[in-house]
């Protein structure tokens, strides 16, 4: 394992030390909360080969705040992004650069019947049953903050619960430490083309990464998608699902930008299955 330093490692410290600040007995009282909630919703992909995944999230470290919506709002653009036929939205609970919140993860459970991803900087499977404890149906994994061992624990504790698990790559090498599924994993391999250095977006990474991503997963582009014509450059490269927040809650109609995002999306798996 690579050491982690810059942004990356910043996230580290302030996600370990969260888990530090759990109160005594948080655990077990998690794991509880976990296995009696309601059943996790299944992420069901779309036959025609393209899904969205649509973010929300209230800021952004590179860019500064983005929307600094309250509680009915937040629900609203959950409904909004499930009308404009988003697959599973992504929930940045992040609260240090973020400005994410637990909380919203089951404030957007109520709104909406779409599978919610915990979106985070996880490094302990306590923080996997936080987020099936909230509402979530899939966690998000970085793998470069994971060694081997602590990424199989975490990937585990996910399987027990249910959870669909987005492993998060950024280079090759990340990629290539990708863990080998079971019969009863449900993972995705995201490519999130941040610099981590300067936190700027490099969308040519996408299509630079796609001849590395492991074969037999659905392959996430992630980063840097502003439009259609982003969108069906990564789909010609491979990928079958992309996760979109900046550009999303920038829109001043999400649903109808989640709508032309899946349309692009489809049109282009559907022209490069006739080609």
């Amino acid at each position: 394992m690579r050491p982690l330093d810059g942004f990356l490692g910043e996230m580290e410290r302030a996600s370990r030390a969260r888990v530090q600040a759990l109160a005594p007995g948080s655990r077990s009282e998690l794991a509880r909360r976990a296995r009696e909630s309601a059943p996790p919703r299944p992420l069901r992909l779309d036959p025609r080969g393209f899904d969205l995944v649509a973010e929300i999230k209230r800021r952004s470290p590179a860019l500064g705040e983005l929307a600094a919506e309250d509680e009915p709002a937040l629900a609203a653009r959950a409904r909004a992004y499930a009308a404009g036929g988003a697959a599973a939205l992504s929930i940045l609970t992040e609260p240090t650069r973020f400005d994410g919140d637990l909380a919203h993860l089951a404030l957007v459970r109520a709104a909406v019947e779409l599978p919610l991803l915990r979106k985070d900087f996880l490094v302990d499977p306590v923080q996997v049953l936080e987020a099936r404890a909230h509402g979530a149906d899939g966690v998000l994994l970085v793998t470069r903050m994971l060694d081997d061992a602590r990424l199989a624990e975490l990937c585990a504790c996910a399987r027990e619960h249910g959870l669909f698990v987005l492993l998060e790559a950024f280079d090759a090498e990340d990629l290539a430490r990708i863990p080998a599924r079971t019969e009863e994993d449900v993972l995705l391999v995201g490519v999130n083309t941040r610099d981590l250095a300067t936190l700027a977006v490099r969308p040519e990474r996408t299509l630079a990464l796609a001849p590395k991503l492991p074969r037999g997963y659905p392959a996430v582009a992630e980063s840097g998608i502003e439009g259609p014509t982003a969108l069906r450059a990564t789909v010609r490269a491979g990928y079958t699902l992309a996760l979109v927040g900046t550009a999303l809650m920038r829109a001043p109609r999400p649903a109808q930008a989640v709508a032309e995002l899946v349309a692009a999306g489809r049109e282009e798996r559907a022209r490069c299955a006739s080609s």
